[in-house]
């Protein structure tokens, strides 16, 4: 393969990927397939931390939506996040990649707290990172969390991994004409109100140069091949680099 594209990722999974074909919940073997693509790229140099978000097992807006106060809602989905994040640690190293979880929300009886230093000290020791619990903080959605870890850890990328394989001019899923695209930038994404992250994870990643890289998470082997350069996936980045 040709040279990686990038050296140091953070890669947010949403929730419901995990969920894989059920409804509701954690599929394992869903959890284990993601793991291995996981080893892949830590087995080929790459520095991994991940965010997963928690909307297989619940969502905070779902949940405001339904009448519960809002930030009681964004604690539960927080809360969520680090059941996904011990489900992925779990799974990684029962195949031998050596995994931490770290918490924005303190819990030492479960995983560690979030301290950015020793995040840093387990990537250079070729561990993955997962940060869990979003960003400790109601109203903000765990794509920000991702973007607000991405710039902390001084990333190459950040990669989104979905159940599509890049940014639709609309939603694939309902509409047949939807087209891909290849390239965009942040102001495009923003413009056009394309959703593939919240308002503020754009802006974070703009002002901090982090391209996004949107790819699907559901076909083996995709993860390696997209910090290859290969692969189907949209490239969100400055407009003088696009």
């Amino acid at each position: 393969m040709s040279k990686l594209r990038y050296k140091k990722v953070l890669l947010k999974v949403s929730g419901e990927v995990l969920m894989g074909e059920t409804s509701f919940g954690i599929d394992m073997a869903t959890v284990e397939a993601v793991a291995q693509d996981i080893k892949q790229v830590v087995e080929a140099g790459v520095e991994l931390s991940l965010v997963i978000g928690g909307g297989n097992i619940f969502r905070g807006m779902a949940g405001a939506a339904k009448g519960m106060e809002r930030a009681n809602a964004d604690y539960m989905g927080m809360l969520a996040t680090v059941m996904n994040a011990l489900a992925m640690q779990d799974a990684l190293e029962r195949i031998g990649v050596q995994a931490r979880v770290q918490s924005a929300i303190p819990m030492p009886t479960v995983c560690e707290p979030l301290i950015r230093r020793r995040a840093q000290r387990h990537l250079e020791k070729g561990r993955v990172v997962i940060f869990a619990a979003g960003t400790g903080s109601p109203f903000f959605t765990t794509d920000s969390g991702a973007a607000l870890r991405a710039a902390e850890m001084n990333c190459d990328a950040l990669f989104k991994g979905t159940s599509v394989d890049g940014v639709y001019t609309a939603d694939p899923k309902k509409d047949a004409t939807a087209t891909r695209y290849d390239k965009l930038t942040y102001h495009e994404v923003l413009t056009r109100d394309l959703r593939v992250m919240d308002m503020s994870a754009i802006s974070m990643m703009r002002e901090n140069k982090i391209p996004i890289v949107v790819f699907s998470i559901r076909e083996r082997g995709n993860l390696l091949k997209v910090l290859h350069g290969k692969g189907v996936h949209t490239v969100i980045t400055e407009e003088s680099d696009v």
